[in-house]
């Protein structure tokens, strides 16, 4: 049997959290993909909240070691998933996609991450927005990119909470009062 990380719909994700009694309910993690960092993001217990957590070094022979990062935070945070930023723009440059794609298959590739639930969001303008926050504080370019791959995955985690969560709650509350009719 093969072990490996398992896409979930972003809402199917929510939604099976959710399910889950409060003291039951793991964390997510948002990655932001780049050529040579990866952002990280966590949530608040109650996933309503997300901060920026770290930034790892991302070259192809230390994908084994990223692994090892990734299962010591899912043991340290109780993790639920992974959230990752995907450019769903179709004029953004398709090698970012394939970058994220390939990072993700290779993170699955080591078998450490075994049932380890993901789901792809749109990265949108998540990079834009938080550089044109940081171009006027003049800052170092080593911590202008330290500070723009966490916030970009902070973007990227974050925005679901308020659109998924929200669609989600509104789904089950609607629901709820549909069968009580």
């Amino acid at each position: 049997m093969e072990l490996q990380m398992k896409y979930v719909k972003p809402l199917r994700l929510f939604e099976q959290m959710l399910k889950r009694k409060v003291s039951k309910r793991g964390r997510f993690l948002g990655l932001d993909v780049g050529d040579k960092y990866v952002g990280l993001s966590i949530s608040d217990p109650k996933n309503k909240i997300a901060s920026p957590l770290s930034v790892l070094l991302r070259k192809k022979n230390t994908i084994d070691l990223m692994a090892e990062d990734f299962r010591s935070l899912i043991s340290e945070f109780n993790l639920e998933g992974f959230i990752v930023g995907y450019p769903f723009n179709r004029q953004q440059n398709a090698a970012d996609a394939v970058q994220v794609k390939l990072f993700i298959d290779d993170l699955s590739a080591t078998k450490k991450l075994e049932d380890m639930k993901y789901a792809y969001w749109n990265e949108g303008f998540t990079s834009k927005g938080v550089e044109l926050l940081l171009n006027p504080l003049d800052l170092h370019p080593v911590e202008h990119k330290t500070i723009l791959d966490k916030f970009a995955a902070v973007g990227i985690l974050q925005v679901p909470f308020y659109s998924s969560l929200s669609c989600v709650t509104f789904i089950s509350f609607s629901l709820e009062q549909w069968v009580a009719l």
